[in-house]
């Protein structure tokens, strides 16, 4: 399955990455010499949690790896004014009282819903992609149908 990321997104990949690779690898490696010093490794708590903090960021790091490998960066906006990945999208649900929320379409890994990262997967996501200004889209949601209107794409 391909995974999106916008530019933003790749780099905060990328610094994750290398800050793992040099600083973390780096504090572990010093725990684990400061716990081997304690001696009887069978029964050193330190030892224990460094070589369990040093499995968890070399997990991470095959992951970031992998991402990063397998990774499209898309450029908001290929077609002007209309919805894509990278694209921020004003829109106000079908109602008199709504007012207007700003989302962006991101890749699933970059989502974040509190900061209006929305996930080219998600429901929403589906809706707004390919779609043009002015469109009403329509989300199927827990509690019924929502409509949306696209009032501008930046």
């Amino acid at each position: 399955m391909k995974k999106y990321f916008t530019p933003e997104g790749m780099k905060k990949l990328k610094e994750e990455l290398a800050y793992l690779q040099t600083t973390k690898r780096k504090e572990i490696a010093d725990s684990l010499e400061k716990a081997i010093a304690f001696g009887d490794l069978s029964e050193n708590a330190e030892y224990s949690e460094a070589k369990e903090a040093q499995a968890f960021v070399e997990g991470r790091i095959s992951e970031l790896e992998e991402l990063i490998k397998d990774a499209t960066v898309v450029s908001a906006n290929p077609k002007k004014g209309w919805a894509q990945i990278g694209s921020v999208i004003l829109a106000s649900m079908d109602s008199k009282k709504a007012k207007a929320e700003e989302f962006k379409i991101v890749g699933a890994e970059e989502a974040s819903p509190l900061e209006g990262k929305i996930s080219v997967d998600s429901p929403l996501g589906k809706a707004f992609l390919n779609k043009p200004e002015g469109a009403v889209v329509e989300v199927d949601a827990p509690a019924g149908k929502i409509k949306y209107k696209i009032l501008k794409i930046k």
